[in-house]
């Protein structure tokens, strides 16, 4: 970067520089040492890959954003929800180069008070921030105005997580209607997401190896339809069932069939897979003649991912097992489920005292 200050005829100091671009920028001040450290700061900007383009940083968040996000390659999905939390933001008509971190503090402040989850807090956040990340990425702004801010704390998962038991998925089972009970089967014992059992058709049951894939899940758009697409990334997967759950998958074909050229498992309007409603009737319909409340659907593959590790299967077989696109993801819904240190040192120490107690016993049936 070229720079250099000069004195005016009206005895002001011009302090300029050209960026990389080669466009000349300059300010003007009283005083020498001032229009000095206003190109210092300018040099430093750049030698530690900060600097932005002065110009740039007018743009408002609302123009960026819409220049921006028209060039991303986002899922359905995630479009509608960057969209929901770019408008939810306060500083919409302001300039990027004006956000400060105190306004981003207030936006936090203004959806607590509105009673928003910590949760619904956090993704909108998270979302918004990429944003501007991808201005500092841009050289639109030279840093990050949401760098560093404090969320509301969410409630421990251990806490916030409900776990059926086995007898209400019993009762569950028993209780569905016969066409719903499969559905029912794959959420609770192999952890498939509602649009995942949803969108399940017949060629993805392998009965010989006993075997599920799930490739494609059922979502609802506005209006009211469903939009058949892959599942979330990196969930994309294939399911090791039981053999009971394959026998009930079989049943479920025999007496009912599929429907539509797909052949899906589970109907809906014009021989297409259920809507997102439907199934949520048909799970309360459920929870009502069992004579259950407060369960969700979706804690059924709680339920699949605690038996899961209640077996002693690792970190990364639940990983796949639930298609999470990290071991992260799973280690923190469910790290407070796997059996803590101090749990395995008593099993340890037991299975020890066990073994040596038990000796005697065993050499003196020998000796007899």
């Amino acid at each position: 970067m070229a720079g250099n200050i000069a004195k005016r005829a009206n005895d002001k100091w011009r302090a300029r520089y050209r960026d990389e671009a080669g466009k000349e920028h300059a300010r003007h001040f009283d005083r020498k040492i001032d229009a000095q450290q206003w190109l210092d700061q300018v040099t430093s900007a750049v030698v530690t890959g900060t600097y932005a383009d002065p110009q740039a940083g007018r743009i408002t968040f609302a123009a960026f954003f819409g220049e921006w996000s028209a060039r991303q390659v986002w899922a359905p999905g995630t479009v509608l929800a960057m969209s929901l939390a770019a408008r939810s933001v306060p500083f919409m008509g302001k300039p990027m180069k004006q956000v400060r971190r105190s306004d981003v503090e207030t936006w936090i402040k203004h959806m607590e008070a509105a009673g928003l989850a910590p949760g619904t807090i956090k993704t909108r956040y998270v979302n918004v921030r990429s944003v501007f990340r991808a201005a500092v990425k841009d050289r639109v702004i030279g840093s990050d105005p949401t760098d560093g801010v404090r969320l509301p704390r969410g409630r421990r998962a251990d806490v916030a997580m409900s776990i059926p038991t086995p007898e209400e998925v019993g009762q569950l089972m028993a209780a569905g209607d016969e066409r719903f009970q499969p559905f029912i089967a794959l959420c609770a014992f192999a952890g498939l997401r509602l649009g995942e059992a949803a969108g399940v058709q017949l060629g993805d049951v392998d009965f010989l190896r006993r075997s599920l894939k799930v490739s494609r899940q059922v979502q609802r758009i506005n209006g009211g339809g469903i939009d058949v697409r892959p599942p979330k990334y990196g969930s994309e997967r294939v399911v090791y069932i039981a053999h009971s759950l394959v026998n009930l998958l079989a049943e479920h074909v025999t007496n009912h069939g599929t429907t539509g050229k797909n052949r899906w498992l589970f109907t809906g309007e014009e021989d297409g897979p259920p809507h997102q409603n439907t199934v949520a009737y048909w799970w309360r319909q459920t929870l009502r003649n069992a004579g259950l409340s407060g369960i969700k659907l979706h804690d059924l593959r709680h339920f699949y991912a605690s038996g899961l590790i209640a077996a002693g299967c690792d970190v990364v077989t639940v990983q796949r097992s639930l298609g999470h696109s990290k071991a992260t993801t799973t280690l923190n819904t469910y790290a407070h489920l796997w059996p803590t240190a101090e749990d395995r040192t008593r099993k340890a120490a037991e299975s020890i005292m066990s073994a040596s107690l038990d000796q005697p016993a065993e050499l003196a049936r020998v000796t007899t």
